[in-house]
């Protein structure tokens, strides 16, 4: 695959740009493999250090972003498109989950051990919750009122009740856990096993593991996100720079795709049946989800460690953090090409 650079010229204005402090628009990336068009690169504010995950409360027209180097919840204003605040005090923040049902935010505060909640409204920390010894990506069990949080070094899933912030169950797995995600078809939750190239099905009525799916092909599997609707489950995994499709109703691998290198953070655009795989070098893979026909439909270098991304439902912008853009912590919005 032959990957092309932003432009140093590019930079060098977008840099001035960006020293005005507001949005603007960006330079054209310079990868015509990669069917997106800039919308605007925005100042985030802090350090130049890492951002982690990020989640979208398209409702409230909110983006939560991880400032993972600064200890802080950055929140992004998507129709004004500026930080509106920044959140402090979450140590070494990697996860964060939008519950918009319940107008709160959790984010893993792993440089503490515990999960920190954030009341939409005000913007102010409410409680935090012990969450093992290494809290990483969260998901939400709606009808049990529950939220598992990956303990990436514990070897476990924590349970935690929502309704009154308290632990309520350590689950154990086996080995090293990446993502967990909650498929809403199943009322299942599963979880990345990445040193044992398993995913785990958990049962949130008993909080026990009821199956473990082998995926063959699989090294360092962390990413994952499941598209209810379709019963697919995807899988990036960082140890081979592969996406695995996996069929959910067979709990068989339907696909494998090679993508940029050390593959992170997924998104999909329900709209428009558009996945999006992010990675760590900066590479943005596109894939187009027909039902249970996946292809790739680009990839190309997007910016510096774009390794997160966030899915507008409404406007279909895909948003990228990105830490160190002309010497700035920037936004980075993305629009699909027609």
């Amino acid at each position: 695959m032959k990957v092309r650079s932003i432009s140093t010229l590019a930079n060098v204005v977008a840099a001035m740009l960006l020293a005005s402090g507001v949005a603007t628009p960006a330079p054209a990336i310079n990868s015509p493999a990669l069917p997106l068009q800039v919308v605007a690169d925005v100042p985030l504010g802090g350090n130049t250090t890492r951002l982690d995950y990020e989640s979208i409360d398209a409702g409230r027209h909110l983006l939560f972003i991880a400032h993972l180097g600064d200890s802080a919840v950055i929140v992004f204003d998507t129709q004004k498109q500026r930080v509106v605040s920044r959140i402090g005090d979450v140590s070494d923040v990697h996860g964060v989950l939008a519950i918009p049902e319940l107008g709160v935010v959790y984010a893993s505060a792993t440089g503490t051990n515990e999960v920190v909640a954030i009341d939409e409204a005000t913007l102010k920390i409410t409680a935090r919750v012990p969450a093992g010894v290494y809290p990483d990506g969260m998901a939400y069990a709606p009808e049990f009122h529950k939220l598992y949080v990956s303990d990436e070094h514990g070897d476990t899933d924590t349970v935690i009740d929502v309704a009154t912030n308290t632990r309520v169950a350590t689950i154990p797995l086996g080995g090293e856990v990446g993502n967990t995600q909650y498929d809403a078809a199943s009322k299942h939750v599963f979880a990345n096993v990445q040193t044992r190239n398993q995913l785990v099905e958990i049962d949130p009525a008993t909080d026990r593991v009821v199956d473990r799916i082998d995926l063959p092909g699989a090294e360092g599997n962390h990413g994952l996100l499941i598209v209810p609707e379709l019963r697919l489950a995807f899988i990036a995994c960082e140890g081979n720079n592969k996406l695995l499709v996996l069929d959910l109703s067979t709990k068989k691998l339907a696909a494998s795709f090679q993508v940029g290198k050390d593959p992170d953070v997924l998104a999909f655009d329900h709209g428009r049946k558009l996945l999006y795989v992010a990675s760590e070098s900066g590479v943005v893979s596109l894939f187009n989800v027909e039902s249970a026909n996946v292809t790739k439909r680009g990839e190309g270098l997007l910016g510096p460690h774009a390794h997160v991304v966030a899915v507008d439902p409404d406007t279909h912008y895909a948003y990228f953090p990105l830490m160190n853009f002309g010497g700035r912590a920037v936004m980075r919005i993305m629009s699909p090409r027609p």
